[in-house]
């Protein structure tokens, strides 16, 4: 049996058929159901390289990695990409995952999976202020959803999270535990988050009438070698922080090795926040007082975000922002009292 056989016997048009078959989202359940059952009755499955010649697609998302990337093991990604596999598990799309071994080769990385692997669209994140890979996506008019936004021209689906918040309210909360030398470990400024963590943090600032100090911020790398540098160069100060927001966790484990290298205790001498819920800031001492990141729920959003701008929903309806809560855990410290004093900075 053929797809025109299989039309004729549901009473059916042939583009309606292919649309049930493969997924597609404009026409109604009722009748995508009814040509599912009809089709698994008549053992019918249809060639997938023919169909992929009609339709000039390949069946392929294309998710990649944000460089620098170290290892594939990040908790985020994995996260990300389970939500991913799972809402494509009733699609005809495979997943194809590809990495940059560099950021400024990321670009080549997207042209090689449009080009030559000719995936249908792609996911990805950490985006930038000025991104070129947007650009170049939107030039190309290949569809994507990126999990940022970008202040880049043009208009494109996005799912994101608040990263205003956790630079807002966890200097806030400093602010409340009775800080007022509070640093940002901040992610390298290139990137849209690294932003939205200054905007929050300084924000929090202006609103408890404190100053913010240019010699309080620092960026580093996203590793916990990153971080480390960072409270050390903080800690280095004649007037030292007594707090440090981070734009990571793995920053944020990196600057309580460096408080303890010191010789201070994190979350006592020197209170401690991440940003993004890793797996292992709840095993370390003290426990580390982050931020939420569903990633897991994100992946699946945007893939649902995907496969409607693929059946016509214009990219400004397929913008998204989520609000990370505050988790609430010990390296952040108890309240310090007004007559607190200063610690001096170690030899």
């Amino acid at each position: 049996m053929n797809m025109k056989d299989l039309a004729d016997q549901l009473g059916l048009s042939v583009s309606t058929v292919s649309k049930a078959i493969n997924g597609r989202f404009d026409i109604n359940e009722q009748t995508r159901e009814r040509v599912r059952e009809a089709a698994e009755r008549a053992n019918f499955s249809p060639d997938p390289a023919g169909r992929r010649l009609r339709l000039k697609s390949s069946d392929t998302i294309g998710f990649v990695l944000s460089a620098p990337q170290a290892h594939f093991a990040h908790p985020f990604f994995l996260d990300m990409l389970s939500g991913i596999e799972e809402e494509l598990a009733d699609t005809p799309f495979q997943v194809i995952i590809a990495s940059a071994r560099s950021v400024e080769r990321e670009l080549e990385c997207f042209k090689r999976l449009v080009d030559k692997l000719r995936v249908d669209a792609l996911v990805f994140g950490r985006t930038r202020r000025d991104d070129p890979r947007i650009s170049y996506l939107l030039k190309r008019k290949i569809p994507f959803v990126a999990f940022g936004r970008s202040e880049t021209p043009g208009l494109f689906p996005s799912l994101d999270i608040d990263h205003t918040v956790v630079g807002r309210d966890g200097c806030a909360r400093f602010i409340a535990l009775g800080h007022r030398r509070i640093a940002l470990a901040n992610t390298p400024g290139y990137l849209m988050l690294s932003h939205h963590h200054k905007l929050g943090y300084e924000s929090a600032l202006r609103a408890a009438t404190i100053e913010p100090q240019p010699e309080l911020y620092v960026e580093g790398e996203i590793t916990e070698e990153g971080g480390a540098r960072a409270a050390h160069q903080l800690l280095d100060l004649p007037c030292p922080p007594t707090a440090i927001v981070c734009g990571h966790d793995l920053m944020a484990i990196g600057v309580m090795r460096a408080i303890s290298e010191r010789g201070l205790v994190p979350g006592q001498d020197v209170g401690v926040i991440g940003g993004d819920n890793h797996p292992v800031g709840r095993l370390i001492s003290p426990a580390l007082t982050t931020f939420s990141a569903e990633t897991h729920a994100a992946g699946r959003r945007m893939v649902q975000m995907l496969l409607s701008h693929l059946n016509g929903t214009p990219a400004e309806q397929l913008q998204e922002i989520w609000a990370p809560e505050l988790i609430v855990r010990s390296s952040d410290g108890p309240k310090r009292s007004a007559s607190a004093v200063q610690y001096r900075r170690q030899p």
